[in-house]
Order: C-alpha cells, then sequence, then structure tokens
C-alpha cells in the first residue's frame, strides 16, 4: 500500500463508492465493497484511525453493561461480530479474563448470572465461559488486588486487540481487493447535478493540490466529525451526535501483575471501570464526559483523571497515583440521542444510517466491535438505491491480512520499553503510508500510547530514520519533531 502509486491510480472514470473518513467505519465499507468487486475510493483528512478509532478500549466485546439496559439484541449482534472477528483477525484478537471483585456474597450470584446470559447469547465456544471463584483463586488471577473482605469474584472472558493495527490490516485487505485508499486529503466540497451527489472535491495537504473524484454513492464514515460533511450537503441532522469523552490511563503491568484483568461493573457515574493488561502494560479506564465539539486531538481533564485514580484504588491493594501514569489517551464516542437532553452514559452504542435528499449516506454511532456489521448495512443500503448490480457480502468469512506477518525484522529495537526496530520503520514508511512521526509513534506502532517520555526519548532516532527514506532534509525533521512534542503534552499528565 504506496501512497504516491494509489495518486497515481486515481483517473477521471466514475467510481462506484467514495468513501470519507478511514477509521473503523470507512475502512470497513471500503474492504466490503472493495471485497465484492465495486470501485472505490476512500478519503482519509488526516491518517488512517487518526480519531477515535486509535483510543478506544482496546476491547472487542458484546457489552456486559447493555445487559442490565435490556439491550440484548445489541448485545447478541456484538457478540457475533467478537466471534467473526476472532476468527478472521486472529493474528489481533485475542481472549483476554477478567476478574469482577466481590467483597458481598449477593453480588457474587447476581454478576453471576448476568455473566451466564452473556453466555448464553454468545452461544458458542470461541471464548470461554464465566464462572464463580472463591477468594484464593482471586488472588491467583489478580495477585494486586485488594484483599480485605474479599470474598472471591466472578471470571468471564472477552476479546481484546490493537485497534489501530487493525485499522492498517483493514485498509491493506481492502488494497489487496483493489480499493484505493489515500490519506492526508481533505473533502473540501460536494459535487451535485440537480440536486444529486456526483462527487467531491479534494485537497491533498502534502502535495498542495486539488482535484476530484466522480460517483453516485458518497459515504460520510467521519464518526463524530459527521456532521461537518452533513453541513456541506445542507442537510439537517435527523438525529443528534452526541460526543462522548473516555479517558484511559497507561500504568506498569505491576499493578495488576497477571494476566487478569479487572472490571468494576458500576462506579459512582454508572459506568464500567477497568484494569486490563495490554502490550505489556496496563490500561485503566474509562470516563463519560459530553464535549461540546469534538477534536481530532482531545485532552482529558484533571477531574477525569483523579476520577479514574480514586475509583480503582478501591479494588487494588497497591494502586497507581498521578506519578505512575506513562501515558494518557482519549476517545471520543460518536452516540446518537434522539434528543440534547440524553445522558451519554445510558445511550445506546447502536449504528444509526442517514440518507439525505440527494443521496449522501451518513453512517454515525457503533463501534469497534461491529465495523464489520455496519459496513454490511451501510453498502446493503447504498446499493438499493443505485443501479448497480447487488453482489452479496463476503466478509464474514474474509480473513483480514497480517501486514507485519512476511517481514523480516530485526530484535534490534531503539527501545527497552517497547520493540520498534529500523526494519519496522522503514516497513511503515513504504508500504504502510507512514508519513509523519506520530503516524509511527501513535498508530503502526503504539509507543506514544505506552509511554510518553520513552517516545520523546526516541523520537529523533524514529525521525531521522524516516527522513532517509523520505528524503527529507533537516528542516522536515526540525518541523516533525516540534509537532510531535507539541503532540505528547496530551498524553502526559
Amino acid at each position: 500500500m504506496n501512497r504516491s502509486s494509489n495518486i497515481k491510480l486515481l483517473n477521471n472514470k466514475k467510481y462506484d463508492f467514495i468513501i470519507i473518513g478511514g477509521g473503523a467505519s470507512g475502512l470497513g465499507c471500503a474492504l466490503d465493497a472493495s471485497s465484492r468487486g465495486y470501485s472505490v475510493v476512500l478519503l482519509e483528512k488526516y491518517d488512517f484511525c487518526k480519531g477515535t478509532s486509535s483510543r478506544s478500549t482496546k476491547l472487542i466485546h458484546g457489552g456486559v453493561r447493555y445487559l442490565e439496559n435490556g439491550q440484548v439484541s445489541l448485545v447478541y449482534e456484538a457478540l457475533k461480530e467478537r466471534d467473526i472477528l476472532k476468527k478472521n483477525a486472529s493474528h489481533l484478537v485475542k481472549q483476554v479474563g477478567f476478574l469482577i471483585p466481590v467483597y458481598n456474597n449477593f453480588l457474587k450470584f447476581y454478576y453471576f448470572f448476568g455473566l451466564k446470559i452473556y453466555d448464553f447469547i454468545s452461544g458458542n465456544l470461541s471464548f470461554e465461559k464465566s464462572r464463580i471463584v472463591n477468594k484464593k483463586s482471586a488472588i491467583e488471577l489478580v495477585p494486586n488486588v485488594d484483599k480485605e473482605n474479599l470474598k472471591g469474584g466472578v471470571v468471564y472472558f472477552d476479546g481484546q486487540f490493537d485497534d489501530s493495527r487493525l485499522g492498517i490490516d483493514i485498509a491493506l485487505t481492502s488494497d489487496l481487493n483493489n480499493a484505493i485508499l489515500l490519506n492526508y486529503i481533505s473533502v473540501e466540497s460536494l459535487i451535485k447535478e440537480n440536486g444529486k451527489i456526483k462527487g467531491v472535491n479534494a485537497h491533498d495537504s502534502v502535495n498542495n493540490n486539488n482535484f476530484s473524484v466522480h460517483s453516485d454513492n458518497i459515504i460520510n464514515a467521519t464518526g463524530v466529525f459527521s456532521k461537518s460533511i452533513m453541513d456541506m450537503d445542507s442537510n439537517k441532522l435527523e438525529s443528534v451526535i452526541r460526543p462522548s469523552q473516555g479517558v484511559h490511563l497507561v500504568v506498569d503491568k505491576s499493578f495488576l501483575k497477571g494476566n487478569f484483568g479487572i472490571l468494576v461493573p458500576k462506579t459512582s457515574d454508572g459506568r464500567v471501570l477497568f484494569a486490563v493488561p495490554w502490550l505489556d502494560h496496563v490500561i485503566i479506564g474509562t470516563t463519560d464526559t459530553v464535549v461540546d465539539k469534538p477534536s481530532f486531538d482531545p485532552k482529558s481533564t484533571e477531574k477525569e483523571i483523579n476520577f479514574i485514580l480514586e475509583n480503582i484504588k478501591n479494588y487494588l491493594e497497591f494502586h497507581p497515583v498521578k506519578k505512575d501514569i506513562k501515558s494518557v489517551f482519549v476517545g471520543l464516542r460518536p452516540l446518537v440521542a434522539n434528543n440534547s437532553n440524553s445522558k451519554s452514559k445510558d445511550l445506546s452504542r447502536k449504528h444509526k444510517i442517514i440518507v439525505s435528499e440527494s443521496g449522501l449516506v451518513s453512517i454515525i454511532g457503533g463501534k469497534w466491535t461491529t465495523y464489520r456489521r455496519m459496513a454490511e448495512n451501510v453498502i446493503d443500503l447504498t446499493l438499493k438505491k443505485t443501479k448497480l448490480p447487488f453482489v452479496k457480502s463476503n466478509t464474514a468469512d474474509l480473513k483480514i491480512k497480517n501486514g507485519l506477518s512476511d517481514i523480516d525484522f530485526s530484535k534490534e529495537s531503539l527501545s527497552d520499553d517497547f520493540f520498534l526496530s529500523k526494519e519496522m520503520i522503514i516497513h511503515y514508511v513504504n508500504n504502510e503510508m507512514a508519513l509523519n512521526l506520530d503516524d509511527i509513534m501513535s498508530r503502526r506502532s503504539r509507543c506514544l500510547f505506552l509511554n510518553v517520555k520513552e517516545s520523546i526519548r526516541i523520537a529523533p532516532m524514529v525521525v531521522k530514520i524516516m527522513s532517509n527514506e523520505l528524503s527529507k532534509d533537516e528542516v522536515w525533521i526540525n518541523e516533525q519533531l516540534k509537532s510531535f512534542f507539541n503532540l505528547t503534552n496530551i498524553n502526559k499528565i
């Protein structure tokens, strides 16, 4: 997957689909449509998965808390998609175990009953089934769990993944199916004839030029930023997009001392709290804060960080404080509400498809777990309004390419805290459209998400390797470092 080559593939022909947005929804649509045999162009304003799709909780799950709200159909769909993802992207989607520690016996049986329903809805043996454990077993699973008055707990299993890595691999699989994917290209306006959409006018921020792409079928898959594209269409929103901010703290793996995570079904604000091992570190989260205006680089507040630290210390014997935080990342949930008064914690993660009078198709809501099903729904619906022959989706049985499987990486890492080698950096630049330092540090690798200080230390080495591959000068190197160091202020305390 090479950006320069993909730009050369663009011509004046009319494409079957133009997809705006290179996150989970957009990439899913690109893969679904291209694997059916349709011609596809995907345009992403920044980098693939730059926004919410690299800032998730890293879980592929049905959503335990939705059962309590009676949203059984949503949980059922997500659990089915969880199994499909584990089958088709087994190199990235793995089983992870959670302990729900309980401090009175009633809750032990209450949670166990709920999780047995969760198991039943899942309906197969892809993941281990939930079980009750005594105090001794609970401590063996999570040695750092708070032991005072501990009665044992309930164990259950879900899926875990590397979100932006999956996004890149979906992009690579789409590329194999002849989709043309381009990052750092923004859609500036929509082309219309007699009130109907016929294409887009776009700007390439790398080469600083403008061009047009033509199609009768344009899909707006820009998540929390969907309204900006809808406004180009002069379309009044039929529903309210309610961005909700979720903060995640990254700390050392010693705060769990095992391979199991902890899940607290309900905190003081009614949300789930978890601490889960990920890439040899521990992620603790999350919060639920409504934001008025979405940002590509959302920042946590001191109140949100304190909330997480205050709540998690009730369940860990040795609990983290601010100085233990290695990184902070913030994701925005593209929630759908029927009115502006709805509380975000009560909103469903169900997706919604909106078709305007001009033919613009917008997909809002949803989550990573259901990205494939969302894409199938969008392409099916879009095909019904066109003259294109209908071809059935095949993504339920389509393997996602492992973009790193055939690469002979050296064992020499630039860091002892995470693995990033010179060979990997060269591969990311030449084969995965990594153009900026942040592309590699945040999304091709996950260095910035794991340890800000260490990322700052190795950044000059990384950008030097990049400059050699991209034929860039010292001015570019200094600009990249300045931009990256400004970004790192968002990911640290």
